[in-house]
């Protein structure tokens, strides 16, 4: 077909139905809009485009159920850690810090937390050696974000500017 500048849009003509061109717009049509759903499925279902978000009071009622079922045998049910935090014990691996203010969570940024949760700290930091599990399977994304979005609730308003701050990449 060869149109010109005079051509309008009603005039040209659509491959007749049953051709193998209308076939193969009717199947490039429909993968289209199959392969756009599934984009916009996966962006949404994932859960790890989710966040941590303190000021939601039902993420916050859904994360400190998570917290004390699966972090506070831990981490302590006030989220003030083991004792001697610091010091590594015998096996040389470090006892499970406290996620209050006194602790070193809100240094890192939410994703970086998120992942620690995931999938634990070897994909983070290679050699390093922990007792914390990994909740990949135990967890859901958003039991993970609810989880630090109670941890984060708890902080002092100062320290989660901070931390936000760290989590936005714009604290120096």
């Amino acid at each position: 077909m060869n149109f010109d500048a005079k051509t309008s849009i009603s005039s040209r003509r659509l491959p007749k139905t049953g051709s193998r061109a209308f076939v193969l717009l009717i199947l490039l049509g429909t993968s289209a809009v199959i392969a756009i759903g599934a984009i916009v499925a996966i962006y949404f279902l994932s859960g790890s485009t989710g966040g941590a978000n303190p000021d939601d009071p039902e993420q916050v009622a859904m994360g400190q159920t998570v917290y004390q079922q699966s972090c506070a045998s831990c981490h302590g049910a006030d989220l003030e850690g083991q004792p001697e935090w610091r010091v590594r014990k015998s096996d040389g691996k470090f006892p499970a810090p406290p996620h209050d203010e006194n602790g070193h969570t809100w240094h890192h940024p939410d994703k970086q937390l998120f992942k620690i949760i995931k999938t634990g700290f070897a994909k983070l930091a290679p050699g390093y050696e922990s007792d914390m599990p990994i909740f990949e399977n135990v967890l859901t994304d958003a039991e993970i974000w609810a989880s630090l979005a109670y941890i984060k609730s708890t902080w002092p308003t100062e320290i989660r500017q901070r931390q936000d701050r760290r989590s936005q990449g714009t604290e120096q």
